[in-house]
């Protein structure tokens, strides 16, 4: 804590899975200060060890939502913090008598974040769902795959962490921003649907431009492209080629070393395949490796496909730190980068219940052993 653009702004985080703790973590290494609510009875559990990162620089306090006292001990936390998170389905919250109305009741200028799949409202609200199907609902998914083949599953990235845990996150500082004019809290209502929708702006615009074709892998940036795909090395690893613009195009055809003589216009697609077929060709000629002193660094734009431990080791990310060591561990360092309000991290991920007291005594509550003698809230 203390670090960081949000240094002095507290965000209550009640417990969940996935999208809404990276968005509570990414808040906590912008620096602001993130008590996580775990459960009470979560309390001692060995799952939820020293390498779940997406806790890290928080602290963590058990409650027991279900009871009276555990429940006045949220609102109390409300009242001394700019923010809570939550990722329940639609009404949990309301029903433990923690919902929108009642903590905006108790803090009027509290920021209130909801994270979801489906939305607050609608057909679906309701109902349980995970990434692949909200990316599979917004046509995200199928646009992913190559030409002839099926819809090929991303990691979730694409529609927890980007179109979920992302807007949130940018929803969440919007309106504190606009609460600093106007003295008012508000609901953000984030969901997955509608950030991954949204993601996919500029395809749209592409396919009611007629420039897109609403098939897979025929496109210039589905694979559809030889100049924008990965091809196998001589050592069955891979290399990333994303050569569009023509002058970046000319630089990775001369160090790709083929032989110009009768090679397609960059944009011909009837010719598409017989440039692929060329490409693929030299590519099987040197190792990854090799490859890799070839084009990089250059404006070829061509890449090493690397494994993710490949990827904390390698040269280029080093030079940057983008996985510095912390905590014992490898870990994506905090994102963006400030030139004053510098970010950082111990690494160190919170189990439930360990600060507890701490975090009760520092926000100025003087019962703090009742309230672990009533089973209201729990110290591991």
């Amino acid at each position: 804590m203390g670090k960081g653009p949000l240094s002095g702004v507290r965000v209550i985080e009640l417990a969940g899975i996935g999208p809404g703790p990276f968005a509570a973590m990414l808040l906590a290494d912008l620096g602001a200060d993130v008590i996580r609510v775990d459960r009470a009875s979560a309390v001692g559990d060995a799952a939820t060890g020293g390498t779940e990162f997406s806790n890290r620089g928080k602290r963590s306090i058990a409650i027991d939502l279900k009871s009276e006292k555990g429940k006045d001990v949220v609102l109390r936390l409300v009242e001394r913090s700019d923010v809570l998170i939550e990722g329940f389905r639609p009404g949990v919250t309301e029903r433990l008598g923690i919902g929108p109305d009642d903590c905006l009741a108790r803090n009027p200028r509290l920021v209130y974040g909801r994270m979801t799949g489906w939305g607050q409202q609608g057909p679906l609200a309701h109902t349980a769902g995970h990434d692949i199907g909200y990316i599979a609902i917004t046509g995200a998914l199928h646009a992913i795959g190559r030409a002839g083949g099926p819809p090929q599953v991303p990691l979730n990235l694409l529609g927890d962490f980007a179109g979920g845990s992302m807007y949130l996150v940018v929803g969440v500082l919007s309106a504190l921003l606009e609460a600093k004019t106007s003295g008012q809290g508000q609901v953000v209502d984030t969901a997955i649907v509608d950030g991954t929708a949204h993601l996919s702006t500029f395809i749209h615009g592409f396919l009611a431009g007629g420039i897109w074709q609403d098939q897979r892998g025929v496109n210039m940036l589905d694979t559809g492209a030889p100049w924008y795909d990965v091809y196998e090395t001589a050592d069955g690893k891979h290399m990333a080629v994303g050569a569009i613009e023509p002058q970046f195009y000319a630089e990775f055809v001369r160090r790709l070393g083929v032989d110009t003589e009768g090679l397609p216009e960059q944009y011909d697609r009837a010719r598409w395949p017989e440039m692929r077929e060329r490409f693929a060709a030299a590519f099987k000629a040197k190792t990854r490796d090799e490859w890799t002193e070839v084009f990089m660094p250059s404006d070829a734009c061509v890449a090493p496909v690397l494994s993710m431990n490949e990827a904390m080791e390698h040269p280029f990310n080093t030079a940057r730190d983008v996985f510095p060591e912390r905590a014992g561990h490898r870990q994506p360092a905090p994102a963006p980068r400030f030139s004053r309000t510098a970010t950082d991290t111990d690494g160190l991920p919170v189990l439930p219940g360990g600060q507890t007291r701490a975090v009760l005594e520092d926000l100025g509550f003087t019962d703090v052993d009742a309230l672990l003698a009533a089973g209201a809230v729990a110290q591991a």
